[in-house]
């Protein structure tokens, strides 16, 4: 169903304009306060940013084609934000809306990347793939705040300044550790490689999670610890991604981060089928292919979406 743009008012004009401004170019300090600045003038700004965001949202599913298409100087920024977005909305909705948080993420990859950083402490940060974070040091506290994805934490000692890393609803404090955080939609995982760490979440006493073992929260709260291998938790850093009796539904949630066309699932009932498989990261195209021969699934591979079906 087509669903009519609406951009009649200058300030949902400005407010994409800003959109694409902060998502596409360094958002430096002097443009985030700018981009503050403009929030501030008038509360309608708010409202129309949160619906460029919603906009955008449908035109992600069609965003490479215009990249290319304007780094090849066919297209002005214009061209892409109301002709690209009026052929987006007839892609089908439901995609996760962009966080407007990302937007001041101090560390970011994007997605099929990984990268290694040294924070100002000395703490090593490795991020996985389509991964987001900021951080927050101060004399008394070494905080991180996980915004998505996934990130491999290797803390310097600093017996006067914890280093935390938040994410979603929950804090995982570490204690003297290397250890591994992961945020899917509102679900955290943490696994611990080395030492210990604390994890604490609204109302429920902090957990001391040892090495080799790993927890989840999310809404529900705090889930029982469970031990895992924790070759297969850094598996990711390896480029490759290990399924072991993973249901369909979430090994392509999991494949749709490492690609930057969407993955949809057709058939629900279909989701549940058990997966065990170990994949490439950096050849996600070939990962479908194995999935559609060896499950009984047809993979039909379009230019922006792949779309998952029952035989």
């Amino acid at each position: 169903m087509r669903v009519s743009l609406g951009l009649t008012e200058p300030v949902d004009i400005e407010a994409l304009e800003w959109f694409v401004r902060l998502r596409e170019e360094p958002a430096d300090a002097e443009q985030r306060r700018a981009f503050a600045a403009w929030l501030a003038t008038d509360p309608e700004h708010s409202a129309a940013f949160a619906r460029a965001e919603a906009l955008w949202n449908r035109f992600d599913a069609v965003e490479p084609e215009f990249r290319r298409l304007r780094r090849a100087g066919r297209l002005g920024r214009r061209d892409v934000l109301f002709g690209g977005l009026a052929a987006a909305l007839a892609v089908p909705a439901g995609y996760v809306l962009f966080n407007r948080q990302l937007l001041f993420a101090t560390f970011r990859t994007a997605a099929g990347e990984r990268r290694s950083f040294t924070l100002e402490d000395g703490s090593r940060v490795e991020l996985g793939s389509a991964s987001a974070m900021t951080t927050d040091f101060s004399p008394g506290l070494r905080r991180i705040l996980l915004l998505q994805g996934e990130g491999f934490f290797e803390v310097a000692p600093d017996a006067a300044r914890p280093f935390v890393v938040d994410a979603a609803h929950g804090r995982t404090r570490a204690l003297g550790t290397a250890f591994d955080v992961k945020l899917t939609d509102d679900t955290v995982a943490v696994a611990v490689v080395e030492h210990a760490v604390d994890v604490a979440v609204p109302d429920a006493p902090p957990l001391t999670l040892q090495a080799g073992w790993q927890v989840s929260y999310g809404p529900a709260g705090l889930a029982a610890p469970v031990e895992v291998d924790t070759g297969i938790v850094q598996a990711w850093r390896r480029d490759r991604i290990v399924f072991e009796d993973v249901p369909l539904a979430d090994v392509l949630r999991e494949l749709q981060r490492y690609r930057r066309g969407r993955i949809l699932l057709m058939d629900t009932d279909i989701g549940n089928m058990p997966v065990t498989a170990v994949f490439e990261t950096r050849n996600v195209d070939a990962a479908l292919a194995t999935i559609a021969a060896t499950l009984p699934v047809r993979v039909v591979d379009g230019r922006f979406i792949a779309f998952v079906y029952g035989r």
